[in-house]
């Protein structure tokens, strides 16, 4: 099963660089400092699955010359993973079919609150179409392509990291239970959120993820959701394990 990903984002909620910080980062003129807010685009067996639809989506899907998105996974229900939303409708256009997109319960209430006009009763030119799944902590399948959920706390706030085959994403997390921890064994690839080197009251620092890396040991691992405060992205790798790496904008990985 070969399968491609792409990180359209890896930023925090704020992006990087910040409105208005001077900080060493934020004025760094290495591309790899630069950071839109988090999303991954998966392609596999001829679909286009997306991670989240942040309000960076029309340019990173410019950024990333994919025009195709056939379903999208909502993690949580934070307006950095759902306000893109609205910019899908040249994708609609184009493939001219409803748009599946899956999440828990609350989180789709929430995205048909934000949006209310994309999901009123009534239609006119342009609005586009989406078939609403509900999903929960059980495996699904998008087609024939099995996705299998992990239960992860963000705060107090439940969330949802998705394994696709031997990849696993999960963001906006600072506590996963070893149960939900065994969901991760086995795997090429670990995409896990890290916002900075301080202890955090809703995400992983880069000690804590490096332990939850250290666990489940994937062959490879991929630090995203990051912050200014991490620091350079040259400088922070020469202290990663060498199956870290910091993910940055438009890498594309394959994995088997």
């Amino acid at each position: 099963m070969q399968m491609k990903a792409i990180f359209l984002g890896t930023g925090t909620s704020q992006g990087v660089p910040i409105i208005g910080c001077n900080c060493l980062v934020c004025k760094s003129s290495d591309s790899k400092d630069v950071r839109l807010r988090s999303s991954l685009l998966v392609v596999l067996n001829q679909k286009s699955i997306l991670i989240d639809i942040g309000p960076d989506f029309r340019f990173q899907m410019l950024n990333s010359k994919i025009s195709s998105i056939h379903h999208i996974l909502f993690t949580h229900q934070h307006r950095d993973h759902t306000a893109g939303l609205d910019d899908i409708r040249p994708i609609y256009y184009l493939q001219k079919k409803p748009i599946e997109l899956y999440g828990e319960h609350h989180v789709l209430k929430s995205i048909q609150h934000d949006f209310q006009y994309l999901f009123s009763g009534s239609d006119y030119p342009g609005k586009p179409k989406f078939n609403l799944n509900i999903i929960d902590n059980n495996l699904f399948f998008l087609e024939k392509i099995k996705i299998t959920p992990i239960r992860a706390m963000h705060y107090k706030l439940p969330v949802l990291g998705f394994r696709i085959g031997n990849l696993a994403y999960v963001t906006d997390a600072n506590y996963i239970s070893l149960v939900e921890k065994n969901k991760l064994l086995g795997l090429d690839v670990l995409i896990l959120n890290s916002l900075e080197r301080d202890k955090h009251i809703s995400h992983y620092n880069l000690e804590e993820a490096l332990e939850i890396i250290k666990e489940v040991n994937p062959k490879k691992a991929y630090l995203t959701h990051i912050s200014h405060n991490m620091g350079l992205y040259k400088e922070v790798m020469k202290e990663l394990p060498n199956n870290v790496s910091l993910a940055y904008d438009n890498l594309t990985i394959q994995i088997n």
